[in-house]
């Protein structure tokens, strides 16, 4: 099997994992791999994969994804990381035995010359590659291994990505943020959408939701939209529209102060606070006049730059 990537002949410093979300746990442990990589003039290098595990190994159990594969590349692409190596999760490499993801992955194919892992991890088939198992195999096979402890937030309890998912399913999009270190978002495409926006006045983008993407509770929220060339506040709509009879579960936003097409275009939306609940009304009037509130109450949220394109 032969180097998949232009390595140093000093080889690599790795760490394995999912890093989905690429929190501030994720992102710490990705500088202490970069910083030691560069003091013995190695490789910084994380071995992922996709599709998430769980889809294989369990998928009715498999997680909602914080960031989609495109989004997980966006977040890692503004790491320190040297290089970033996605793995095909499948049957094939499921079944393999802990020593031979070690022999034939990581030393073989990229030079691990150091592992970097958390304290929990566990990986080969059945997740039977736990600390000890490793530490064994470095002495054996001349790698060094070391163990970093979890990244606490301000209240002491460690950061991870099941803890950003259930902020995020609950609504806490403040928390959500703080473990992040950044807002909750979004990528995707602007789609065409029935129109109805455009005929009470409040024109919208339209998003296609990527699979598996987790959303917050259904709900108006103010947010931040931004697009090659522009960033602007909004208000948008996440789920049905029952005033029109409509029980497709959709995301549109209205941007304030901007008048192009952005058909086609890739946009990144980040949620920032709920207004309401979706609701549904007696008439389109009455729909019309909760959206200038919605509107008034998303622009004071977002205060004086939410009209203001991006240089």
């Amino acid at each position: 099997m032969s180097d998949a990537l232009p390595l140093p002949e000093a080889g690599a410093v790795v760490t394995v994992g999912s890093f989905d979300g690429v929190h501030r746990g994720h992102v710490a442990v990705l500088r202490e791999i970069t910083a030691r990589a560069r003091a013995t003039e190695r490789a910084s290098l994380l071995v992922t994969f996709q599709p998430h595990p769980m889809e294989v190994v369990n998928p009715a159990a498999a997680p909602p994804l914080i960031t989609t594969p495109l989004e997980r590349l966006e977040m890692l692409a503004q790491t320190t990381l040297d290089y970033v190596a996605i793995l095909r999760f499948d049957d094939h490499l499921r079944a393999l035995a802990p020593e031979a993801f070690v022999t034939e992955v990581l030393l073989r194919r990229y030079r691990m010359r150091e592992l970097v892992i958390g304290e929990d991890h566990g990986f080969g088939r059945g997740r039977e590659g736990d600390v000890g198992l490793l530490r064994t195999l470095g002495v054996e096979q001349g790698f060094a291994v070391d163990v970093v402890p979890p990244v606490p937030d301000a209240s002491g309890t460690p950061i991870s990505s099941s803890r950003i998912r259930r902020a995020v399913a609950g609504g806490d999009l403040t928390l959500a943020a703080r473990l992040l270190g950044r807002p909750f978002q979004l990528t995707g495409r602007v789609v065409r959408g029935a129109g109805r926006g455009q005929g009470l006045g409040v024109p919208t983008i339209n998003l296609a939701v990527p699979p598996r993407k987790l959303l917050p509770p259904d709900s108006v929220y103010a947010a931040w939209v931004e697009w090659p060339g522009g960033r602007n506040g909004a208000m948008l709509n996440q789920g049905p529209r029952p005033t029109v009879g409509d029980p497709t579960r959709t995301i549109e936003a209205h941007l304030f102060g901007f008048e192009g097409v952005l058909y086609g275009a890739w946009v990144r939306i980040e949620w920032v606070r709920r207004i309401r609940d979706v609701q549904r009304f007696p008439s389109l009037e009455a729909l019309r006049e909760q959206l200038a509130r919605d509107r008034v109450a998303a622009e004071t949220i977002l205060g004086h730059g939410a009209l203001s394109p991006k240089p």
